[in-house]
């Protein structure tokens, strides 16, 4: 591939080549995406490797100093341009994000959409106006500064490349870095599409590259590059193991967010049809959410009358082809990743799991799978210890806090927890006690992009979002002068 390739997806071209210093590059070798939607081929991808790796950070490095020297105000008038020209450009975001990873057509103009947008927006804004905090000490005058830092290297997941992969370039070109973005292999084209958009937009060459292939060879070398001044990464704990060693050799900073089991109390005091419809939620994205409560947490008293409640909401969830309006669950990501999901249900069955709706395959077949609900499972089980990033919740009881406390941290995640409770003394009581970087009250994805983000434990390293964000893409920089010694 010479990387001038281009394919239409759903009615939409999109380019197919690296983009490295403004032009699109190919590589020898390359491979074959799939659509979820029926498994059909959607396009060929190069696959880049440390050559093209070095070449993109490269191009990064050379750009970075001009990049910086604008300030704030400067990259900010770009960068509006780049979210505004991210609005126009929604309806064809939307067809090659659906084809590309299945995301569902319905809503995404409401939701996923604007905020891609926004993330760019938001940081943009929010580097103009990020003040330069003064602390007094008894003999000198501390000013502290957000400095950009360098080169970043951007590593996104599939389940959500654009919504997540602007979360990423948004602040890190917002602090005055230049980026390496690294989109997922299984979904590379909506963020390819992003680089020709913020080209168009009037972003500098260079400032914004996307480099494709796998995570274990142009992933590698990104990670590796002792040139690259930071890395994010959103994706599996055993592969951000695999990223910090090789960042460790360069004593690179990291940003991870990483996987979850994430639970969903439901108190007996709460709103049992609010719970019961939010339940129905976990759902979305044919389960593929990292956030999601898939461990569903009931007081014993109320089990009975809730899940009634829990199945009917589930039952109106209609699975099927993402373009269509009335689809609530789409199709998984992949056939390995079907299977993946598929063999944690089917040993879960095996060992005495038992199944309250859902359980296997869709009828209609595909990459679909039904939303699919377990009792009646071990603590220790795999099911209940491992993420299974699908449409796969499991129910468990308790009868007192301690115990809910104890089932609700006994697991090696701390992403999120979800908590309905009718009760505010009770609710705070709870939260302060689970181990969650995001603990929503009667509520669910609620994402306020001022608010830290990110995850405990195996869930990740750090916190992004408002100010933590720039805590991490910026050498914060602290001067300390002597009172008294300029002339006033």
């Amino acid at each position: 591939m010479d990387g001038s390739e281009r394919i239409d997806i759903g009615g939409v071209s999109v380019p197919c080549g690296h983009l490295i210093g403004g032009r699109r590059v190919g590589s020898p070798d390359g491979y074959e995406v799939i659509t979820p939607i029926d498994g059909s081929p959607l396009g060929h991808i190069p696959a880049g490797g440390p050559a093209e790796a070095a070449a993109a950070v490269a191009a990064a490095t050379a750009t970075f100093p001009a990049w910086a020297a604008l300030g704030p105000d400067g990259r900010g008038e770009i960068l509006d341009r780049f979210a505004d020209a991210i609005g126009e450009r929604m309806a064809d975001f939307q067809r090659v994000d659906t084809h590309d990873h299945g995301a569902l057509a319905a809503g995404r103009p409401h939701h996923g959409m604007p905020r891609t947008a926004w993330n760019v927006k938001f940081f943009s804004d929010r580097a103009r106006g990020l003040h330069h905090d003064t602390i007094d000490g008894d003999v000198v005058d501390n000013s502290v500064r957000y400095d950009p830092s360098g080169v970043s290297a951007l590593i996104v997941p599939w389940n959500a490349p654009l919504m997540l992969g602007t979360w990423k370039i948004g602040p890190a070109l917002a602090a005055g870095n230049t980026v390496v973005v690294k989109p997922p292999e299984f979904a590379p084209f909506s963020l390819s599409l992003l680089g020709e958009v913020a080209q168009e937009a009037g972003l500098p060459d260079g400032v914004l590259n996307v480099l494709h292939g796998t995570g274990a060879s142009a992933g590698d070398a990104l990670v590796r590059d002792p040139r690259v001044s930071r890395i994010s990464f959103t994706g599996s704990p055993a592969t951000a193991r695999v990223i910090g060693a090789a960042a460790a050799a360069n004593l690179t900073p990291v940003s991870f967010e990483l996987g979850g089991k994430s639970p969903f109390v439901i108190c007996a005091d709460a709103d049992l049809a609010s719970a019961a419809r939010t339940v129905a939620v976990q759902f979305m994205n044919a389960g593929q959410v990292c956030l999601a409560g898939t461990r569903l947490l009931v007081e014993e008293s109320i089990v009975d009358e809730l899940l009634p409640l829990v199945l009917a909401a589930v039952d109106e969830l209609v699975v099927g082809d993402p373009r269509r309006p009335e689809t609530r669950v789409g199709p998984l990501i992949h056939p390995s990743h079907f299977a993946k999901v598929q063999g944690l249900v089917e040993r879960a069955v095996a060992d005495g799991a038992r199944v309250l709706c859902g359980g296997g395959p869709h009828p209609d077949g595909g990459l679909y799978f039904q939303p699919t609900i377990l009792a009646d499972v071990d603590q220790r089980s795999e099911i209940v210890q491992t993420e299974v990033f699908g449409p796969v919740l499991t129910l468990q009881t308790w009868r007192t806090e301690d115990e809910l406390i104890s089932l609700a941290n006994d697991t090696i995640y701390g992403l999120a927890a979800t908590l309905f409770s009718g009760d505010a003394d009770r609710a705070e009581r709870i939260s302060s006690q689970l181990v969650a970087g995001t603990v929503w009250v009667n509520c669910f994805y609620v994402r306020d992009l001022a608010a830290p983000f990110g995850g405990s434990r195996a869930s990740g390293i750090g916190r992004e979002g408002g100010t933590w964000s720039f805590d991490f893409f910026c050498d914060v920089k602290n001067i300390a002068t002597r009172r008294g010694t300029f002339a006033s």
